[in-house]
């Protein structure tokens, strides 16, 4: 059966969040991040597909690698094309460590930290409302099945921290080595946007700072990249 008119617009929409946010719904591509969603408790809408996709699914919709082309964001398209249902947000924890991000921009980003979050067992992941749409179809990619292992909460940042009793970290550049630094097993950690950093709004709530010390020669390398700060220091709070 060929795609309908209507079926291709919905799915062209769905890459702005406006649409995504009328629609509840989102787009997953490829063999691995499709199948995590449909193991998971996400609710699939409908779901393309051509012929050499192993699947069992009855609504799934079987078309053409040219047909997949048409509605694929990838490069390189990968056999199989699924709408989901954007679930209801999930309670946050207030226990154990939870990462918070103050504007995060880049979706890739946000995918990959995801998956860190999953990687490091952190189930709560907090955001401001001017991070990224974690449905958002590169983050989606990214995450690579991770989102679906997450609490993912947007909110007013200041708010958060102003009422979290657990204790508070920023990365920052002028904080203590984190290598020389006792951590808790419950904490909130807090990574800033790309180019700016932790905002000097939140900065000013929070009492410890922390940063990832440069080891090299010349010292100019003026920052780590924000994922890869979080891996380093998500592995830190573990090890501690």
């Amino acid at each position: 059966m060929s795609i309908s008119k209507n079926q291709l617009k919905l799915i062209t929409s769905l890459s702005q969040k406006k649409y995504r946010q009328k629609h509840k719904l989102f787009v997953a591509e490829g063999v691995k991040v499709v199948n995590e969603l449909l193991n998971s408790s996400f609710e699939l809408d409908q779901l393309f597909a051509t012929e050499d996709f192993d699947t069992q699914n009855k609504n799934c919709q079987i078309i053409s690698n040219e047909e997949l082309r048409k509605i694929s964001s990838l490069k390189t398209p990968n056999k199989v094309l699924g709408i989901f249902k954007i679930p209801a947000e999930k309670e946050i924890s207030n226990k154990g460590l939870i990462l918070v991000l103050d504007d995060i921009n880049d979706p890739g980003n946000l995918g990959t930290i995801i998956r860190l979050c999953d990687w490091f067992g952190i189930t709560t992941l907090v955001c401001s409302n001017e991070t990224v749409d974690c449905y958002n179809q590169k983050v989606v990619q990214s995450s690579m099945g991770s989102l679906t292992r997450l609490a993912i909460k947007y909110l007013n940042l200041k708010e958060y921290l102003f009422n979290t009793e657990l204790p508070t970290f920023i990365a920052d550049m002028d904080g203590e080595n984190v290598y020389k630094k006792e951590l808790p097993k419950e904490a909130v950690l807090i990574m800033g946007n790309e180019a700016n950093g932790v905002s000097d709004e939140i900065k000013s709530l929070i009492k410890h700072k922390i940063s990832i010390p440069r080891f090299g020669n010349l010292q100019e390398t003026e920052s780590l990249n924000v994922a890869t700060a979080t891996a380093i220091l998500l592995s830190e709070f573990r090890r501690n």
